[in-house]
């Protein structure tokens, strides 16, 4: 089985969705957006929410490759921006902390 990191970087995905993402990223809250996605209560580490996003996606990527009327791109995108950031916060908690750039 792939690590999660080797799976994101193998999904494909339409170039606008993943462009909406990136430009949602930098503003992606956590505390905020894991509840509404989740489920409120429900506090995980950045892996299990990782595998969570990414079964979540998958599902509503499926409602979109097959003309499903309950598909929202606007949800789509907020799933991938959820993704992106956690995978984000995953990959610097990885990081040595002598690597990690101080600001």
């Amino acid at each position: 089985m792939q690590d999660l990191l080797t799976q994101l970087s193998n999904l494909r995905r339409p170039r606008l969705l993943i462009r909406a993402a990136r430009i949602a990223v930098p503003d992606y809250r956590r505390a905020t957006r894991l509840p509404r996605l989740l489920g409120y209560g429900m506090t995980q580490k950045s892996g299990p929410a990782l595998m969570r996003l990414m079964c979540l996606e998958a599902e509503m990527n499926d409602k979109r490759e097959n003309g499903d009327a309950s598909y929202s791109i606007a949800d789509h995108v907020e799933l991938l921006t959820a993704v992106m950031g956690e995978s984000h916060l995953m990959r610097a908690q990885m990081t040595p902390p002598q690597l990690r750039s101080v600001t």
